[in-house]
């Protein structure tokens, strides 16, 4: 009897120490064989640059209890390897409204291949870590943007339809940004045909592990053309 509760104790410790590894809020996995794969522009580079960003993609995920946002990450198609990452988090984005500015900032960033490739580049994870942004039980919206002013590259946020998704949000009510317009635009007003219900985008928090997230397969592009913003798939 002993044995078996030591090994049940074991057990119990090693799938805690496994969630301790894992996101908070995961939109989800970025899937290339998806006829609707996509991507939305999301960088600060000589290419498409700004202050503090050229194109900035605003996800949005549920705070279920007060938590501490310890890293944000953001997957990216890119050709570049970013000098930092540019973050913000919000509350009460809606279109054409940025809400209200929670927290934001510059820190170092990771550039971690994930393996995936889709129209001519492969996608890395960046994170910006050892944040430490104190959010109450609401709804929220952040970005993460690769940062490279001097590089001639471009970076796009890879779309998702909940593939491994972890926490709550809202699909279809992401939002994109330029310093000089769209300004906080729903993502599927890209294209007539473009897809946008979630980004491959998380948070890492010290709170209570929300249950893992169970995104539906939804979403519809709204008509419209925005000229500033690159698309991957036209």
């Amino acid at each position: 009897m002993k044995r078996i509760a030591l090994l049940s104790l074991f057990a119990l410790l090693a799938f805690t120490c496994a969630l301790a590894d894992n996101p908070y809020f995961y939109g989800g996995q970025f899937d290339p064989t998806d006829q609707n794969a996509n991507g939305l522009a999301n960088e600060n580079t000589a290419t498409f640059g700004g202050d503090p960003y050229g194109a900035a993609v605003y996800q949005n995920f549920y705070a279920e209890s007060n938590i501490t946002v310890s890293g944000l990450f953001t997957n990216n198609l890119s050709n570049f390897t970013p000098a930092s990452g540019y973050w913000e988090i919000r509350s009460g984005v809606s279109e054409d409204n940025g809400g209200r500015l929670v927290a934001s900032g510059t820190g170092a960033v990771t550039n971690t291949p994930t393996g995936r490739f889709f129209k001519g580049d492969y996608e890395y994870t960046n994170i910006v870590s050892g944040l430490s942004v104190s959010l109450a039980t609401n709804q929220y919206w952040f970005a993460m943007v690769p940062v490279c002013t001097t590089c001639q590259g471009e970076a796009f946020n890879t779309n998702t339809f909940g593939l491994y998704s972890i926490g709550k949000s809202d699909l279809n009510q992401e939002y994109f940004t330029t310093p000089n317009g769209p300004y906080f635009t729903n993502a599927n007003n890209v294209c007539p045909h473009c897809e946008f219900p979630t980004f491959s985008s998380g948070v890492y928090a010290i709170g209570a592990a929300p249950e893992p997230g169970s995104l539906l397969l939804l979403g519809s592009g709204v008509a419209g053309v925005i000229g500033v913003l690159r698309r991957r798939v036209i």
